[in-house]
């Protein structure tokens, strides 16, 4: 979010140098200490900038030597705005810290301050700069999908983008949460949720029908009119309506038990159950409430916890716990707007958003989220009755996290210290890299690497590598010499200087004697002997509790097995081991499940679909000839040429 208070906060009186390792571990990669002749250049820097800045709305970004941007503002007027950074007695340490890295800037005019402070949050989420606060746990929600591009529907978990034709409800706060759902709708609806090949392909009914969980229309044992008459039920179910639902299936209860059919009428029973069991996992509800979010924001020294609990069709659909990044010195409006801004910029808002307390900018958010979502969007405060009793509810769980956090990152500190104290290094260290590959018989090799910090793993910064050279596979000294190449070769072409944050301080190797000295030796051939380096092995037997380390120029050594360090080293190495053969079975399924007709120009999912339907197989396709290629749905003359050529080189 942009900053709009200036108000002086311990300005730069006459010091030698503007420190800037203040800021949170995660928030700020290291960088050289600023002069106060950096703080007077940053300065003439801006003010070169002003005699041609328009006093239009815009979107602003600062950017260092390197070209990384620091931050990004946006302004109702472009040219008062970024004037207020002229004045570095009247800015925070932290903006005089920023100003004095400024080199260059670049700016985009908008027509209103709404289009610049969607413009803003979409470059915050993009770019990351160091100095906004940041919204670093951004996944997609999980949602439910009764798909309508099938004469059955099926009712299955969706995430991504809504590329297929279907009902869509949600957000889920968690996949468990949609996994949940799912099968107490399955109960009390029969809906299929097999995929469409496997419902095409069925000769008699599959266990779901056994445990009464679908009403097997793949076998005929339902008819189209009526397994309709299903799906809208969820459907409705689903948007909110779930009295009217359970009224009907009372009724229809009673009706079956006066007429003596208490098969019937058991049935109906169950189904009924099944909903009220749905309802009944409900944490906490509001009596009219329908589609809301629930944002509520705690902040405690220096760091902050937002819970946000997600209202759809009049039940809680889950919370999840967000600690943005940001400077210790912001206040929780600022901090709360400028996740808000965030969380929102790649899905509409429903109609109410409630939270804990005003946030900065409150009225211009409002219109933003209404303008992203095409539809009004409340943004407002609940100050009595049962909306504030909700929001309490979620300030109490914003709080709780909150302390269970800075008690885990209490306890990954003491851990931290604790492993450099045992490989002797000068500091905690703030990233460890963990290596380690997998392969079978030298098939699909991959290499794998993870990322853990002061906060524990930083998932986003895995990777994984697809081992290139076919000499290399099967060979876990060759792997791991390519993929500590890669990796450092990358980083040395990306940030030569070494100013940023993703170089680490400890490389621990899931390897003995042999691929610690590959390490070393690819290390010192990219000048890069100052990193600390250590392989973990498992002793005799492969036992765990029984590891030798080993580091360069001492001796290989254990450690007492109900070490807690020990515990967290293993915990590092067997998260590298999960990570790398995950990776592995992916690249594996994929080979597995790869189709000749991919290799087909002109053949995109629909017309494969299509041909594998009509044949059965991508073997019978081969074989075809020009006159059955051409008798399939949506493959034309020229496309079943392209297919028949393929296939037949020669002619």
């Amino acid at each position: 979010m942009a900053m709009t208070d200036t108000t002086p906060d311990t300005p730069i009186e006459t010091p030698e140098a503007v420190p800037v390792e203040t800021a949170p571990a995660e928030a700020v990669p290291k960088v050289r200490r600023r002069t106060v002749a950096d703080l007077n250049r940053g300065v003439e820097t801006i003010k070169a900038y002003l005699r041609t800045l328009p006093v239009t709305p815009g979107v602003y970004r600062m950017m260092n030597e390197g070209g990384d941007v620091l931050y990004v503002g946006k302004a109702r007027n472009l040219k008062r705005r970024v004037a207020n950074y002229t004045v570095p007695a009247k800015l925070p340490v932290r903006l005089q810290r920023m100003v004095a890295e400024t080199v260059t800037m670049e700016f985009v005019t908008t027509h209103t301050e709404v289009e610049a402070l969607l413009l803003e949050s979409n470059l915050i989420k993009r770019l990351m700069p160091r100095y906004n606060v940041l919204l670093r746990d951004d996944k997609t929600f999980p949602h439910i999908m009764i798909t309508r591009d099938h004469d059955y529907p099926a009712l299955i978990k969706h995430r991504g983008a809504r590329d297929r034709a279907g009902d869509y409800f949600g957000p889920f706060a968690s996949a468990g949460a949609v996994n949940r759902t799912i099968t107490a709708l399955q109960r009390a609806f029969l809906l299929r949720n097999c995929t469409d090949s496997v419902f095409s392909t069925r000769t008699r009914p599959c266990l779901q029908f056994q445990i009464k969980r679908c009403t097997a229309p793949c076998v005929g044992r339902v008819n189209r009119a009526q397994y309709g008459e299903q799906v809208d039920e969820a459907a409705a179910f689903l948007a909110g309506k779930s009295r009217d639902i359970q009224t009907r299936m009372a009724s229809a209860m009673m009706a079956a038990s006066e007429a003596l059919d208490f098969e019937t009428a058991a049935k109906m029973r169950d189904r009924i159950r099944a909903l009220t069991a749905i309802q009944a996992h409900q944490d906490i509800n509001v009596e009219g409430m329908e589609d809301a979010d629930i944002i509520a924001a705690y902040q405690d020294g220096g760091s902050t916890c937002i819970q946000v609990f997600f209202f759809r069709g009049g039940r809680n659909n889950g919370n999840r716990a967000y600690f943005p990044s940001h400077d210790k010195n912001q206040g929780t409006a600022e901090v709360l707007s400028a996740f808000i801004a965030q969380f929102y910029d790649n899905r509409a808002a429903p109609g109410l958003v409630l939270i804990s307390e005003d946030a900065e900018e409150q009225e211009l958010l409002a219109e933003a989220l209404t303008l992203r979502a095409g539809r009004k969007v409340e943004l407002a405060v609940p100050k009595r009755g049962d909306k504030k009793r909700l929001m309490d509810h979620a300030l109490t769980n914003a709080r709780e996290a909150h302390g269970r956090r800075l008690s885990e990152t209490g306890s990954q500190a003491k851990l931290l210290a604790g492993v450099a104290e045992l490989f002797g290094l000068e500091a905690p260290p703030t990233r460890i890299e963990i290596y380690d590959n997998s392969h079978i018989q030298g098939a699909h090799p991959i290499g794998g690497m993870v990322v853990a910090g002061p906060d524990g793993f930083i998932k986003n910064a895995y990777r994984k590598f697809n081992i290139r050279d076919p000499k290399a596979a099967g060979d876990d000294f060759a792997m791991m010499r390519e993929v500590l190449t890669r990796r450092f070769e990358r980083a040395l072409k990306e940030d030569p200087e070494r100013t940023g944050d993703t170089w680490p301080d400890l490389l621990l190797i899931d390897g003995g004697e042999g691929q610690l000295g590959v390490v070393v030796e690819v290390l010192a051939e990219l000048g890069l002997s100052d990193i600390a380096l250590v392989g973990i092995a498992k002793g005799p037997d492969r036992d765990a509790g029984r590891e030798r380390f080993f580091m360069p120029g001492r001796a290989p050594f254990g450690m007492d097995p109900r070490d807690p360090v020990l515990y967290f080293l293993q915990r590092l190495r067997d998260e590298a081991h999960r990570w790398a053969i995950g990776s592995h079975r992916q690249r594996r399924e994929k080979a597995i499940s790869a189709s000749p007709l991919d290799e087909v120009a002109g053949i995109g999912p629909k017309r494969k679909k299509a041909l594998l339907l009509h044949f059965g197989s991508a073997q019978a396709v081969s074989r075809a000839g020009l006159a059955d290629l051409r008798a399939v749905d949506g493959i034309s003359d020229a496309v079943a040429k392209i297919i028949y050529d393929h296939f037949h080189p020669d002619g």
